[in-house]
């Protein structure tokens, strides 16, 4: 029985299934883990800089809209 075990554990320490797709997992957390550790740290700045830019954007388009059109849309 004992030895049916230790056999057992040793087929399974031997088999090497999974292998690869366990270090493709181990390399990708390595890589995301920093990444969201990072956006959580700086997510106020990150967010003001999203809303900057929109609000550059949506004056922009606006500005040139009226330019385009010659004034506003009726």
């Amino acid at each position: 029985m004992m030895r049916n075990v230790v056999d057992q554990l040793k087929r399974f320490h031997r088999d090497e299934r999974g292998a690869e797709g366990l270090e493709k997992l181990l390399i990708v957390a390595a890589i995301v883990l920093p990444l969201l550790g990072l956006l959580i740290i700086f997510r106020n700045e990150i967010k003001d800089w999203v809303v900057d830019l929109w609000k550059t954007a949506r004056q922009d388009a606006d500005q040139n809209k009226q330019e385009f059109f010659g004034g506003q849309l009726n």
